[in-house]
């Protein structure tokens, strides 16, 4: 019996070099599909219950608002209480940004609105040149009610 304890031994050690392989190949995978994740127009939304940003100084936002009828107003260029075509929007959203290129632009939206209406109007803003679009909602005493 003393001579089959001699001749094997008990390895204590783990191999991890299969570990290692499913890493890296999960790392590759991870790498690859990470860019495609990114979604194509970026945007600033608002988080319930948190403070309102403080504006910038001295920097008047261009808004872009629209209706419950779809109609869409800017507040700047002409008469701001005119409804505007979505080419009208356009013209004067990329004048206003061309003359101030960090103008913050945010879309007001009436809650009844559909979803694609609003993107609508995003790409109408995005065509005009913004970059960054801010969604602004109304802020609720309770955000944890419903609706």
């Amino acid at each position: 019996m003393a001579g089959l304890r001699r001749g094997r031994r008990v390895m204590g050690e783990i191999n991890v070099v299969p570990y290692i392989d499913v890493m890296l190949v999960l790392l590759i995978i991870f790498m690859v599909t990470a860019p495609l994740l990114t979604p194509g127009v970026q945007v600033d939304l608002p988080k319930s219950g948190a403070k309102p940003l403080e504006p910038k100084q001295n920097t008047n936002p261009l808004v872009l608002s629209i209706k419950a009828n779809g109609q869409m107003y800017l507040n700047v260029g002409g008469s701001t209480g005119q409804a505007l075509s979505a080419d009208e929007v356009v013209r004067r959203a990329s004048q206003a940004l061309q003359r101030q290129a960090d103008m913050p632009v945010q879309l007001k939206a009436d809650r009844h609105i559909d979803y694609g209406t609003v993107m609508d109007a995003m790409v109408l803003l995005q065509r005009a040149g913004a970059p960054k679009v801010g969604l602004v909602t109304d802020v609720r005493p309770d955000h944890r009610s419903g609706s």
